[in-house]
C-alpha cells in the first residue's frame, strides 16, 4: 500500500473530507456543545489530543494486536487516553468541564477518532497516523469553533465570551461584542439552531466545491478536431 503524501492528508483532513462537513461524524458533540465558542474550542482541542495520540499508539501496536481484538484494543486506548485529558481538564479547566459534562468521556465512542484508528492509523506507520489524527482533529475543531461562534454570535451578539474558563483569567476581557444592546436570538443557541447553521455550513461548502470544479473545466484547453484530408483517387476503368 502506497503511503499517502503530507499535503494529501492535509487537503483530506482540511477540506476535501473533513470529518465533520463531508463524513459527518461526531455530530452528537458537534451539535451538542456548540452553543458558544469557549465550549466548541474545549472539546475541539481535546478531541485532537485524543485523536492525535490514539493514531500514534494503534499504530505502534497494529503489528502485535490479533485481528479478533482489535477493535476493543483501540477502544481500550482511546478510552484510557480520553481518561487522562478528562483528568487534565478537570485540574486546570474545572468549570469548563463542569459545563462540558457528559461530551468529555463520550470522546470515547467518537465516530471520527475510532473510524481513523482501523481506517488510517492501523495500516500506516506512527508518524503518517500521527499527522493524520492531528489534520483530522484540526478539521473537526475548525467546523467545531465556527459553529459555535456562529450560533454565540446570532443568539447573544457577543462572541468568545468566559474564554476565562479554557484560558485562565489573562482571557477575561477577551469577549467581542460586535451588537451593542443585542435583544437575543434564542433559537441560535438552542439544539435546532446547531442544526440550521451546521447545514448552512455544508451547503457553503458544496458550492464552494461547485465551483471550484467549474472553474477547473472552464480552464481545460477545448480540444480541436484536427482538419480532414479529402483523398483524390484517380483512376481508369477499362
Amino acid at each position: 500500500m502506497s503511503n499517502p503524501s503530507l499535503r494529501e492528508l492535509t487537503r483530506n483532513g482540511l477540506w476535501k473530507n473533513n470529518p465533520a462537513l463531508v463524513q459527518l461524524l461526531g455530530l452528537c458533540p458537534l451539535l451538542g456543545v456548540s452553543n458558544s465558542a469557549v465550549n466548541a474550542l474545549g472539546l475541539a482541542l481535546a478531541s485532537m489530543l485524543v485523536l492525535t495520540c490514539s493514531n500514534i499508539a494503534v499504530s505502534l501496536v497494529r503489528g502485535v494486536v490479533n485481528t479478533a481484538v482489535r477493535l476493543p484494543a483501540f477502544v481500550m486506548i482511546i478510552a484510557a487516553l480520553t481518561t487522562c485529558i478528562e483528568l487534565l481538564m478537570q485540574a486546570f479547566t474545572y468549570e469548563l468541564y463542569q459545563i462540558l459534562g457528559i461530551f468529555i468521556p463520550l470522546i470515547t465512542t467518537n465516530c471520527v477518532i475510532l473510524g481513523r484508528a482501523d481506517g488510517f492509523a492501523a495500516k500506516h506507520n506512527p508518524l503518517l497516523a500521527g499527522y493524520d489524527g492531528f489534520i483530522m482533529g484540526i478539521g473537526f475543531g475548525v467546523v467545531l469553533v465556527v459553529l459555535g461562534a456562529l450560533r454565540e454570535l446570532f443568539g447573544t451578539g457577543a462572541v468568545f465570551a468566559n474564554l476565562d474558563l479554557l484560558l485562565g483569567p489573562i482571557a477575561a476581557d477577551w469577549q467581542l461584542t460586535l451588537v451593542e444592546d443585542y435583544k437575543g436570538f434564542l433559537l441560535a443557541i438552542l439544539p435546532p439552531g446547531a442544526f440550521i447553521v451546521l447545514g448552512l455550513l455544508i451547503a457553503l461548502k458544496n458550492r464552494i466545491d461547485q465551483q471550484l470544479a467549474e472553474r477547473a473545466t472552464a480552464a481545460q484547453p477545448v480540444a480541436t478536431p484536427a482538419p480532414s484530408r479529402r483523398v483524390r483517387v484517380t483512376g481508369a476503368i477499362e
